[in-house]
């Protein structure tokens, strides 16, 4: 696709970060990409236009985005939208909380900073959803004999969590991309260092930076994403 052979050739030029990405799947032998925190799909369509062919399957707890989203895999036979769930560390019911934004619905409540940088986005309710362990539920999304998943994690402030609920199938992660936060921008989050140490201890290195969220309201960087393979 980007002139892509062999893990020792150089790779090609790309035209953006989202093409940067798809080669590091094919590089590292991807089978299937995860996509935790989907919204309406706008992840997997960037993987799809970067000329990503393989599966991907989606994760969204928000009922009005997750009723986009299965508009959005309706012609793609290798795009599945999962049943609508929140992956976490622990089982049960827990409370979303929605903005008039879909794209920042959190379990964790907005920080002030983040009205602050954004101050179009507000509140907009709860709602109840369903928590699952990623671990619980890997052999229902990707099937048993899956063992290169890539795990896309954009959740508002909820990666570490879902992180420690995947320890039971490490083994098959082959790789991480996480939105990281500078500073917390909902209540609780863990931000970027401690994410960073986390990942370490479970053996995934840092391979790729993508921008992030640059505030020229506050002047300073809020979250970029990190995409890691297994050391």
């Amino acid at each position: 696709m980007f002139g892509l052979k062999k893990r020792h050739q150089k790779l090609d030029r790309v035209d953006n970060e989202t093409q940067r990405v798809v080669q590091l799947l094919e590089l590292h032998g991807i089978e299937a990409v995860i996509d935790i925190g989907a919204n309406e799909g706008q992840y997997a369509r960037g993987l799809r236009e970067a000329g990503y062919r393989g599966r991907i399957i989606s994760v969204e707890p928000g009922a009005d985005a997750h009723g986009k989203l299965q508009a959005a895999v309706a012609d793609d036979p290798h795009w599945t939208a999962a049943a609508r769930m929140a992956l976490g560390e622990t089982p049960g019911d827990a409370t979303l909380h929605l903005s008039n934004r879909s794209d920042m619905n959190s379990l964790k409540p907005m920080a002030a900073v983040t009205t602050q940088a954004f101050p179009k986005a507000v509140a907009a309710g709860t709602d109840m959803v369903a928590v699952a362990r990623l671990d619980v539920v890997f052999d229902e999304l990707v099937g048993a004999a899956a063992r290169r998943v890539f795990v896309k994690i954009d959740t508002q402030g909820f990666e570490a969590e879902i992180l420690r609920g995947a320890t039971a199938v490490l083994d098959r992660i082959a790789g991480f991309q996480l939105e990281l936060s500078l500073l917390p921008l909902y209540e609780g989050e863990t931000t970027y260092l401690a994410v960073l140490e986390q990942l370490d201890a479970l053996g995934f290195e840092l391979h790729l930076v993508l921008s992030g969220n640059f505030s020229r309201r506050l002047g300073r960087q809020l979250q970029f994403d990190g995409v890691f393979f297994r050391r």
